[in-house]
């Protein structure tokens, strides 16, 4: 009896000796502590500032009016000069050496208050004079089989560029040798048979100038100081009544000697 009792009487301290060992085995197979949102916040942050320098760049460059020459490198063929003007009334044209009929025939496109105009340039799979082929109104997309893509860093990409609904993904990329200003590499999130616009590397400086693009169309580098915009875009020639000209060159039956002895 006398034992029983003593041994009751310590039950209290064993206890007390007991719980701190009790709570460390419960404790010890639960996972750590996850960690806070802040140690995953820079990367998306980057991301999100990324989107966000590239769309006011874009914005600028949207609203910068110049003359320029860019090199293009990286398609079929030798370095061809392309000249931008985008004027101080927002119309806008693009010149693009060896554009259409396989890469025989110089082509500009432009945009006048009248609407969108394809010209064919003198060039040797074209010799005669200048005339453009209105194509549809000022706001149209110039059809995919005339469309030699060049001009879209210049003109509709930049909208793009600066909705931020537009499902991209923008990183600050490195700027190639020689390029001057800020540099992101640009993605699409979502699938689509017709993306917004060309997944590659865009550079601008900071007054929207664009020194740099890399995409399916090339890769364009700024080939000089710009120099002033005019007025607005002058077309290349007269505007006649024709059929613009195609990117494919023309087959051996299409030829105005085809059938000739």
């Amino acid at each position: 009896m006398h034992a029983h009792l003593r041994a009751t009487r310590r039950t209290p301290g064993a206890l007390t000796l007991l719980l701190p060992t009790l709570l460390a085995a419960c404790t010890a197979g639960q996972p750590a502590t996850p960690p806070t949102a802040a140690a995953s916040d820079p990367a998306p942050a980057e991301v999100d500032a990324a989107r966000d320098e590239l769309a006011a760049l874009a914005a600028a460059a949207r609203d910068r009016h110049l003359t320029a020459r860019y090199t293009l490198t990286g398609t079929d063929g030798p370095a061809r000069d392309v000249t931008v003007t985008r004027a101080e009334d927002g119309t806008w044209r693009v010149d693009v050496p060896a554009g259409a009929l396989g890469g025989t025939a110089d082509v500009s496109l432009a945009t006048t208050a009248d609407g969108l105009f394809q010209c064919g340039l003198p060039s040797a799979g074209r010799p005669q004079a200048a005339s453009c082929v209105r194509l549809g109104d000022r706001d149209d997309a110039v059809p995919r089989q005339l469309d030699p893509r060049v001009q879209h860093p210049f003109t509709d990409w930049l909208e793009v560029l600066t909705d931020r609904r537009t499902p991209l993904a923008v990183s600050p990329a490195t700027a190639p040798p020689g390029v001057a200003g800020s540099c992101y590499a640009v993605e699409t999130t979502s699938a689509s048979l017709n993306p917004p616009l060309d997944v590659g590397i865009y550079c601008y400086q900071p007054d929207g100038t664009p020194t740099y693009v890399r995409a399916a169309l090339g890769a364009l580098t700024l080939a000089g100081p710009p120099g002033p915009a005019p007025a607005t875009a002058p077309l290349a020639g007269p505007v006649v009544v024709a059929e613009p000209l195609g990117l494919d060159a023309p087959s051996p039956s299409d030829s105005p000697s085809a059938g000739t002895p």
